[in-house]
């Protein structure tokens, strides 16, 4: 696993450690920042469920000026931390054990809003939507802000804030990429 372009290209990341994580694909995470290309400026980002970190590492590697790196597990926060301290700009990122849900309350709370998320919740959860509609609820994306998903199932988004972009399908993962719109 590397970072496939910007400031860290090349760098390989660590993988967490046993089965319990599904990490994004090389082939999906290039499709994915070649979908983002006409989006991704600078902006602060949010991968959460993040995993090993690679989206947002990727991102701020593109030029994002910050990430927030959020997993639950123990085993993806060591990783992440390691992966992180590779780069050499541990201070560009935000590395935190919690839960989803418990992120998303303390960003509203701190008023952190995201020019970018990465969504890549275990499949078998489905929660996309209501990530996305408390996200919009608790006012943490700024204008124009993207979020990508990664799931295996069609999402139903109800809301009229959040506008579809683009959609592609790899094999069982279905990356769908929406734009928010105030």
């Amino acid at each position: 696993m590397k970072v496939v372009s910007g400031a860290f290209g090349g760098l390989n990341l660590k993988p967490v450690p046993g089965n319990n994580t599904r990490p994004t694909s090389a082939k999906v995470k290039e499709a994915v920042f070649s979908m983002l290309t006409p989006y991704l400026n600078d902006g602060v980002a949010l991968d959460l469920f993040a995993g090993t970190g690679s989206l947002g590492i990727e991102a701020v590697s593109r030029g994002f000026e910050r990430a927030y790196l959020v997993d639950k597990a123990y085993k993806a926060i060591n990783t992440i931390k390691e992966n992180v301290e590779k780069t050499h700009h541990e201070e560009q990122f935000v590395v935190i054990k919690k839960a989803a849900t418990e992120a998303l309350k303390e960003f509203s709370e701190n008023k952190i809003k995201f020019d970018l998320v990465f969504l890549d919740p275990p499949y078998r959860m489905k929660i996309t939507e209501q990530i996305i509609l408390d996200m919009i609820e608790n006012d943490l994306l700024n204008d124009g802000a993207i979020i990508v998903d990664e799931t295996d199932y069609n999402v139903e988004l109800t809301s009229d804030k959040i506008a579809l972009i683009k959609e592609k399908d790899y094999k069982d993962t279905k990356v769908v990429m929406y734009q928010f719109g105030g």
